[in-house]
């Protein structure tokens, strides 16, 4: 199976910036596609941004001009730049990989924007 670990969570004030990491056990040049997810309290998990292997990107209208995702194939490695960060984006962030018909998840990082 595919194993992702998260790195890079934490505490930020808002306008500040985080970048968040997903190490994966295997090429992600064999995993079809990979990205982000978070889940707030109180709410549905909800995708952040993706990317192919081909690197094509999909992100939430709601972090699109702030967030950026992009993967190193080398480090097996994909990326969340997060910037102008606001409390809204308060969350759980969750790597995913979805590679020969199943989805992967990582454990997920703990992500607070506060003053």
């Amino acid at each position: 199976q595919v194993q992702l670990v998260e790195s890079g969570g934490g505490l930020v004030q808002p306008g500040g910036s985080l970048r968040l990491s997903c190490a994966a056990s295997e090429s992600i040049f064999s995993i079809y596609v990979m990205g982000w997810y978070r889940q707030a309290p109180g709410k549905e998990r909800e995708l952040v941004a993706a990317i192919t292997v081909i690197g094509s990107t999909n992100y939430a209208d709601s972090v699109k001009g702030r967030f950026t995702v992009s993967r190193d194939n080398v480090k097996n490695t994909i990326y969340l730049q997060m910037n102008s960060l606001k409390p809204e984006d308060t969350a759980v962030y969750y790597c995913h990989a979805y590679a020969r018909g199943v989805d992967y998840w990582g454990k997920g990082t703990l992500v607070t924007v506060s003053s």
